[in-house]
């Protein structure tokens, strides 16, 4: 993808990430000046027609409001596509799965009501934004295909396809959606969204300047806390845990009830050893959001303690959580391979992830999991084209060093020796559990011997050639092939929708 269409189309973009805000209208007001002040329920409306989200007791207001007018009105397909669309974002913002059903169901009622093709714009957008909330992106690309086709020049379509083709690692068609909407709408919270792609496309300079412009054009206090918390994440991504607090402080003191920034100071602070506070942060962000991510992070940081009993409870939570969450439709397949990879069932790991990936969900994250899971499952040939594959994109200090022990197993210990420093250098902290292992890593590799690098006419030369004797599956990657449907002999892999 040409890296300067992106990022001449970020300047405009405006991503929800999984939140409804947008998808709730607003009808047009008649342009007196003397009407009272607007109501609750307006206001939440207001907020979503603005691409913001909506205060909590607003968005409540909004759904006691459509479910009454709908007890008196129940064919009025319009309110079905506001109600269904409001519990979705309540069910995001609170961790409240049950509400994914209802918002299901009063959005598929919108259309029995009045189908997408009659011009039911609101609630195509609707199943859109409720599937990329479930992580279930292709049918998110689905719904929001749909809507584009009735409505091109409606900018509410492009925030929930740039979500569901980032979702997929589709980032070139990202881009494009981002380039239409800079064309039909600007906000301030397009800087926050611009941040979070660069970030997944490696493009570390790019991603701090607009989440600083982000943070700078917010309105509200819930979009400066959102903007807040991407410039913490990047600045604890880079090693730098005390200023990461300070980003996450100032979002909390706007919202102290934003479970994101709570999970992340709570991360920057166990690396600084101030674990009291690390879990009290953790406990609040799970009460919040019952994210079977943040109990596992938990359960990391008392396990990395030596506290076995209670990481153990933590880990059942975990799974309870991602239990209740599957049951209303989302996917937590991502944070429980994870989980099985580094804890006893890599095995597991790999049969959960790597159906997806055959099926086209091409992100670094999941490239990064499946290589790992290989990799712990004793299959480190394997693993290596996935771990190529994820820091073509995304090149976290976890991903690195998942590349650089990866590397260290087959044989190659100068990328290895490089990967695994790099990922020290980068943030020292980066995983309370796996960082002391990188460092006894790095130690046992020792330093480079002398004279530098020796003639590539080893192994370690050939896994970089061509060769025409791999095998493939119908991913178009096993073993030594290429990640990219191409045959290579563990090369580099193509770039797949990943790389720019």
């Amino acid at each position: 993808m040409n890296s300067e269409h992106l990022k001449n189309a970020a300047v405009g973009a405006l991503v929800v990430a999984t939140l409804v805000t947008g998808v709730i209208v607003l009808a047009p007001g008649d342009g007196r000046d003397d009407r009272p002040a607007p109501t609750p329920a307006a206001r939440a409306r207001a907020a979503a027609a603005a691409g913001a989200p909506a205060a909590l007791p607003d968005l409540n207001a909004l759904i006691t409001d459509r479910e009454r007018r709908l007890r008196a009105r129940p064919r009025d397909d319009e309110s079905w596509a506001v109600l269904g669309a409001a519990y979705a974002e309540r069910g995001t913002r609170l961790g409240d799965w049950a509400s994914f059903p209802k918002a299901e169901t009063a959005l598929r009622r919108s259309l029995e009501l009045r189908p997408g093709d009659r011009g039911n714009t609101d609630a195509l957008l609707g199943l859109a934004a409720l599937a990329n909330a479930r992580q279930d992106f292709r049918a998110a690309r689905t719904w929001a295909q749909r809507a584009e086709k009735q409505r091109p020049r409606q900018w509410t379509v492009y925030p929930a396809l740039i979500d569901a083709y980032s979702g997929l690692g589709d980032y070139e068609s990202a881009g494009k959606s981002l380039d239409r909407l800079t064309r039909l709408h600007s906000g301030s919270r397009a800087r926050a969204a611009s941040a979070r792609i660069y970030r997944d496309l490696g493009w570390r300079e790019d991603a701090a300047a607009n989440a600083y412009d982000a943070v700078g054009g917010a309105q509200g206090p819930m979009e400066k806390a959102v903007a807040l918390r991407v410039l913490g994440d990047l600045a604890w991504e880079r090693g730098e845990p005390a200023e990461a607090i300070e980003s996450y402080d100032h979002a909390l003191r706007l919202v102290p009830d934003h479970h994101p920034a709570l999970a992340s100071r709570a991360r920057a602070l166990a690396s600084l050893g101030r674990t009291d506070e690390a879990f009290r942060d953790y406990r609040a962000a799970f009460a919040r959001h019952p994210l079977p991510e943040y109990a596992l992070e938990t359960g990391e940081l008392y396990e990395s303690l030596g506290l076995d009993t209670d990481a153990q409870a933590q880990y059942a939570a975990m799974r309870a959580a991602a239990g209740q969450a599957a049951a209303n439709g989302v996917d937590t397949d991502l944070t429980l391979a994870r989980w099985e990879a580094d804890h006893g069932a890599p095995e597991s790991a790999i049969d959960r992830l790597r159906p997806e990936w055959i099926a086209g969900r091409r992100t670094p994250q999941l490239a990064d999991a499946l290589g790992w899971a290989f990799f712990k499952a004793g299959r480190s040939k394997d693993a290596l084209p996935y771990a190529r594959k994820a820091v073509e994109g995304l090149r976290t200090p976890l991903i690195l060093y998942h590349r650089g022990e990866i590397e260290r197993a087959r044989g190659r210990y100068g990328p290895a020796r490089r990967h695994i420093g790099q990922a020290l250098r980068v943030n020292p902290y980066f995983s309370p559990l796996l960082a002391p292992l990188a460092r006894n890593a790095l130690a046992a590799l020792g330093e480079p011997p002398p004279g530098g690098p020796k003639k590539m006419t080893g192994r370690e030369g050939r896994e970089g050639k061509s060769g025409s004797g791999a095998r493939r599956d119908a991913a178009g990657v096993e073993g030594t092939s290429r990640l990219d449907g191409t045959v290579g002999s563990g090369g580099t892999a193509g770039n797949g929708g990943v790389g720019r």
